[in-house]
């Protein structure tokens, strides 16, 4: 099992992207990344209020092309959840075209190609065959009839996020990658709520980010369920629920995935992340594993991640998911909850 982590443009007091990953490089196989200002998953880091940093491009050209020459595979994602009217265009496809040539010039080429769009699937597909294409953790693909109904545009999968500790679905849907030539990929340390039933919202809100921010928004209105949930403290619980897996878990997984993806490119501490799944375990705040990790909601608490109890895993991974009628992780919680103000 290794690992796919996200690329981040260290500011330039910060220890290179690269760098982290030669420290960690037996244990990483791939490294996705958005390019520049194009819509993502996750907010572009090139312009800011028509402020650009003109340096970008070249810095992480010059970091793709160290990290390549490890022999480790570059993912390009185009995994906005919303590409407007330019959705099914020639514009659109002529995009993805450019930037694929572009970094086959100028890093010696991507491997993968992860996306959301069935349009850049097809165009990838058609126009670079040897190039895996996988369809984006964004898709919620969390069966086995949701990957045949895409199984001529896609060679890998992100599961959905939501079944991390469902085994018994997992193990369904690897027998069926299996059978049709499919490789199957878990993103680990997602922090987002299980289920969430403001991610189609939330997704939306980030393809157009770049126009939001640009506009006089609402002030009296958080627009995410997670950070509007926690401001109650008798919701905390829910942390417990969601779809990560702690380090210290993660070798139950051997067998049904090969690859592990580390949501690193947004966050803080990227080389804290890579390090604690690489070693397999985390001293201090179970929060600061993941992204995004609500730490500042939860001040001055933390979350001991040695305090876990010993049936944790098995518990989480074998019960009926049916929250709303059990107390197991709000009773957890109260022994892995520290006041670092005590």
């Amino acid at each position: 099992m290794k690992f796919c982590v996200g690329f981040k443009l260290q500011d330039e007091y910060e220890e290179p992207f690269s760098s982290i990953v030669e420290t960690f490089k037996d244990k990483i196989s791939e490294v996705f990344f958005a390019w520049q200002d194009i819509p993502s998953g996750r907010s572009g880091t090139a312009t800011m209020h028509g402020f650009t940093d003109w340096t970008a491009q070249e810095r992480v050209e010059e970091e793709l092309r160290i990290i390549k020459s490890m022999g480790i595979k570059l993912d390009l994602l185009f995994n906005s959840n919303c590409n407007g009217a330019y959705a099914l265009s020639e514009k659109l496809a002529n995009t993805v075209i450019s930037v694929i040539e572009h970094l086959r010039d100028r890093v010696g080429g991507v491997d993968i190609v992860t996306t959301t769009s069935l349009t850049v699937a097809h165009v990838i597909k058609k126009r670079y065959p040897d190039i895996e294409v996988r369809a984006s953790v964004n898709m919620r693909i969390g069966t086995v009839k949701g990957m045949e109904y895409l199984a001529d545009l896609f060679d890998s999968f992100h599961v959905q996020r939501d079944y991390n500790r469902d085994f018994d679905r997992l193990k369904e849907l690897k027998t069926w990658a299996d059978a049709n030539g499919k490789k199957l990929i878990m993103l680990a340390n997602s922090g987002c709520f299980s289920f969430c039933s403001g991610q189609t919202f939330h997704d939306n809100l980030v393809a157009h980010e770049a126009e939001v921010c640009e506009i006089s928004n609402i002030k009296d209105f958080m627009p995410y369920v997670c950070w509007r949930s926690l401001k109650n403290r008798e919701n905390w619980p829910k942390l417990l629920q969601n779809t990560w897996i702690r380090p210290e878990d993660l070798h139950n997984y051997e067998g049904i995935f090969d690859t592990v993806k580390l949501a690193t490119r947004m966050h803080e501490k990227p080389g804290l992340v890579i390090g604690a799944y690489s070693r397999g375990y985390h001293i201090g705040n179970t929060l600061d594993l993941f992204e995004p990790g609500f730490g500042r909601a939860l001040q001055p608490y933390i979350i001991d991640n040695t305090a876990f109890p010993e049936d944790w895993f098995e518990k989480t991974t074998s019960c009926d998911k049916k929250c709303h009628s059990c107390n197991y992780c709000k009773n957890v919680l109260e022994k892995v909850l520290f006041n670092t103000a005590d």
